[in-house]
Formats: structure tokens, sequence, C-alpha cells
């Protein structure tokens, strides 16, 4: 047993890592006195549109605010109804309420939890006016399918800054797709967002949204009312250094997965979400699946017997619908049987840059003693 807890993910030992070049950036921000939308902003945004593969990416407060923008630049408003993904953040969901819109909720495959093109369409009604799937844990959600329905889609990438799907950078393929820069993501400010788009008119829409002016810096006219959703240098300055290291760091986390990958296959019930050999999967986070019949006891007793052995897990996600504003808001909601059965089953195992291969031995050691303690 480890002597201290294993965090799930060790925020302060990553940012540790990188403080001589946070520090430098930080201290040239305060210095300048330009503390919004200033240079590092731009820089940001220009390198992220860079790695992205697209000609505008436009950083925000935060990912819920990328979502929010997101929706009103592309129309979404009373009376519409947005397909999404019940396995998520509620952020998802809670911004098309705000829009004064209604979330309908589609199962989920039953490998890796994304959206089931399927059932996305057999959802599409006359009132639908976004798809919005989630690439959930960094896994790209199938979005050629998605796509083919012939409505725009809002992607929530805030797990899949490095992913590619079919080849494509993730970023580069819905017509707006939304990134967080909270603390725990792989491009980690402590908090941000950015939508990346290829539409000219989605760009400008989201520009215009995102401060109570004119993107073309107009101080005394507006064409829409705008909201306060600015990305700060100070936190466009933290990004910078993290997209330089988002590679590298995804490096890491890759032997991390292949470590977790190898171990598991000798414990029966506890299973890793599946990932697409045809896609490049941003290694956000390692979530399993505990089944109790063959692990020989639920995912609450796991997690429970691993704090004991000084092991921190999560829980990502349980299923939205069943949430109580959701349940009780849209009470005719019809049953997910794939996604309810899983928001049972998953569970989190450590995992950042800053692990070392000793801390993930630690965490495949102590699950290895709880799966013989109860499968024995």
């Amino acid at each position: 047993m480890p002597d201290a807890q294993i965090p799930l993910v060790d925020v302060k030992a990553q940012y540790e890592r990188l403080i001589p070049q946070i520090q430098e950036r930080v201290t040239a921000v305060l210095d300048s006195g330009v503390f919004i939308l200033g240079p590092n902003v731009k820089a940001f945004e220009q390198e992220a549109a860079q790695y992205l593969g697209v000609p505008c990416a436009v950083g925000v407060a935060n990912g819920t605010d990328a979502l929010v923008l997101a929706l009103e630049a592309l129309g979404v408003g009373p009376g519409d109804e947005v397909i999404m993904t019940p396995i998520t953040w509620p952020a998802t969901a809670n911004v098309i309420v705000h829009a004064g819109a209604t979330p309908v909720f589609v199962d989920v495959n039953d490998d890796d939890l994304n959206i089931d093109p399927e059932r996305a369409r057999e959802a599409v009604t006359e009132r639908t006016k976004v798809v919005l799937p989630v690439d959930l844990a960094g896994q790209p959600a199938d979005l050629d399918p998605l796509m083919a329905l012939g409505l725009p889609v809002i992607e929530d990438a805030a797990h899949a800054a490095e992913s590619r799907y079919r080849g494509r950078k993730i970023g580069a393929i819905a017509d707006a797709t939304c990134f967080s820069l909270y603390a725990t993501k792989n491009i980690a400010a402590g908090e941000g967002g950015l939508i990346s788009t290829n539409r000219d008119d989605v760009a400008q829409a989201v520009l215009d949204l995102r401060q109570m002016r004119r993107g073309d810096g107009s101080i005394y006219d507006i064409p829409v009312p705008g909201y306060k959703a600015n990305l700060s240098d100070v936190l466009a300055a933290i990004a910078l250094c993290q997209l330089d290291k988002v590679e590298k760091h995804r490096e890491i986390r890759q032997r991390q997965f292949a470590l977790y990958d190898d171990a598991l296959t000798a414990l029966d019930g506890i299973t890793p979400l599946a990932r697409d050999d045809r896609d490049l999967h941003a290694l956000h986070l390692y979530i399993v699946r505990v089944d109790p019949d063959r692990a020989g006891a639920t995912r609450n007793d796991y997690q429970r017997a691993l704090r004991e052995e000084n092991i921190a897990t999560s829980i990502h996600f349980l299923p939205v619908h069943k949430l109580t504003y959701y349940r009780e808001r849209f009470p005719e909601q019809p049953p997910l049987p794939v996604a309810e059965h899983a928001g049972d089953e998953i569970m989190s195992l450590p995992l950042s840059p800053a692990h070392s291969d000793e801390d993930i031995g630690d965490v495949i050691a102590a699950l290895h003693r709880v799966h013989e303690r109860f499968t024995s």
C-alpha cells in the first residue's frame, strides 16, 4: 500500500514542472497591465488553430461558455431540440436548457459509451436544431454518421484536445468544437475554454457573442447582446505553456494506459472502455467497467476498497437524464438501458503526466489485491 494517497489527477505536480515557463509568461502579463484579450490570448488562439488545423479558434472564459456561445452562434433557442448523449458532465445538458431548448438524450454504444449514431438518427424530429456528441475520455464520437444527418454538429471535446477521427484532427470536423482548459484537462490553464470552427459565420458569431462589443474592436456598437465570456491573458499564458507540452504529456499517458491494459487482462470483470484503432485517442481518462457478476463486487465496493488502499478513483459520469433536475423536468424521457447500466459500473483510475510509473504500479497492485479479495 502506498504511504500517501495516489490522487486521480496530480494537478499540483503537473503545474510545478512548468513553473519557470509559467512564471515568465504570467509576470510579463502583470508587467504589461493587459489582462483581458491581450497578446497571450491572441497567441494562444493562433497556436491552437494551427495545432487543430482550423482557420479560427476563439478563447473564452471556460468550457461551459464555449458550449453556450456555440449553441447561440448556431441559432439554438426556445422550442428547439438538441440531441445529446447522457454520459457526460451535466454542463453539456445545462447549456441547452439555459438556451431555452430541450435536451433529447439518446442511448450510447455499449463499448465506448459514446453516443449511438443510429439512436441519434431515430431521435431527429422537425424541431431538432443541433446534434451534440461528447468525445468521452478522449475517444472521438463516431462523427461521420452524425454529420450525415444534415444537421449542425457541436462537438463537446473537453477530453479530446489531441484526438483524431479517421485521420482528421478533432476540432476541424464539426461545425463548432468546444474544448475545456480546466485544471484537470489535457491543456490545463486552471480555467478557460476554446471554440474551433471551419465556418466563417460561426467564427464571427462567437466573436460577437464573446464580449459586449464588436469583435473588430468597435466599442459603441453591438450586433447582438453578447456575454462577458472573455479569456484572461493570465490563463492564456498558462495555456500556451500547456499547449507546448500537450503531445509530450500524451506520450506519458500512453505509457500509463499500456501499463493498465497489460495488468487488466488478468482481472475478470474489470474492463476498460473500448478504443477504436482507426482513431487517435487523447487518453484523457482511464475508465473501466466493473461487472459485479464477474468481479465479485460492485463498482461502489471497489471504490471503497481502493480508498482503503490509498487509491483515489472517480466516476465519469452518472447518466445526466437520471439526475434529479432532468428526471423531474423531463419525466417522459424513455429508458436508456445501455447508459443506465454503464452508470452503475464505470470507474476512473488515476492518470496524469505527473504520475510516475511507480504510482500506476501501486494502483495496479492495489486493484489486484482488491480483486483477489472479492473473487476468492
